[in-house]
């Protein structure tokens, strides 16, 4: 069903920056006529959430690119994220848009399922976000953080966009979106059995 692509998409966005996928499904409704969002969300395309919304982004990708300040910035987010993917699903599931010109009844009059379902997206996302965020802080000294940063941004944007105007491309993002996080993850075992394996063999040579 198309409402989930585009529900599951807008949440993991919000994962990654939780204020993305707001912003844009504010402006799209404001600036797309083929986009009307459910009555129940109309309030993100008023000029009080837009502006507000707006400054919160950019605060966010300011923050989230300076060292150290990113790993506060994951913590506080930890509530934020899966708060704006639980909106996200819920406005974008029930809302027309260019490729659903009538939303299933289901995400219109269970609003409170699209948005559970949104919550833990986008908290699965943040956590996988953060962790890896702290990874590479420790690797690098913080010097990845701004281009992981960006890069973060970009899926975000790219997720949200997509999810508005071609919901296809955006199931395509969420599968490669699941490979990479299922990479990273083998990675890390990897890495783990081998500083394991080596402090065995330290242990043994003592």
């Amino acid at each position: 069903m198309i409402e989930i692509i585009i529900g599951t998409s807008l949440a993991a966005s919000a994962g990654l920056n939780a204020w993305m996928p707001l912003f844009l499904l504010g402006l799209a409704d404001r600036l797309l006529p083929a986009m009307t969002l459910p009555s129940a969300w109309s309030w993100l395309s008023s000029d009080i959430a837009l502006w507000v919304v707006g400054v919160l982004l950019l605060l966010e990708i300011v923050a989230d690119k300076i060292p150290a300040v990113d790993s506060v910035n994951d913590v506080i987010q930890s509530i934020l994220r899966p708060a704006a993917g639980g909106i996200a699903f819920g406005a974008g599931s029930g809302a027309q848009t260019i490729a659903v010109d009538d939303p299933a009844t289901f995400f219109t009059d269970n609003t409170w399922v699209p948005v559970v379902t949104g919550i833990a997206i986008a908290l699965v996302v943040h956590v996988v976000k953060a962790t890896a965020r702290v990874a590479a802080n420790t690797t690098t000294g913080g010097l990845a953080a701004p281009v992981l940063s960006s890069v973060e941004d970009g899926a975000s944007f790219a997720l949200a966009a997509a999810a508005i105007i071609v919901p296809v491309l955006a199931a395509m993002m969420l599968v490669g979106l699941v490979v990479a996080v299922i990479v990273l993850l083998r990675r890390r075992a990897r890495r783990r059995r081998a500083r394991r394996a080596d402090q065995s063999v330290t242990g043994v040579q003592t």
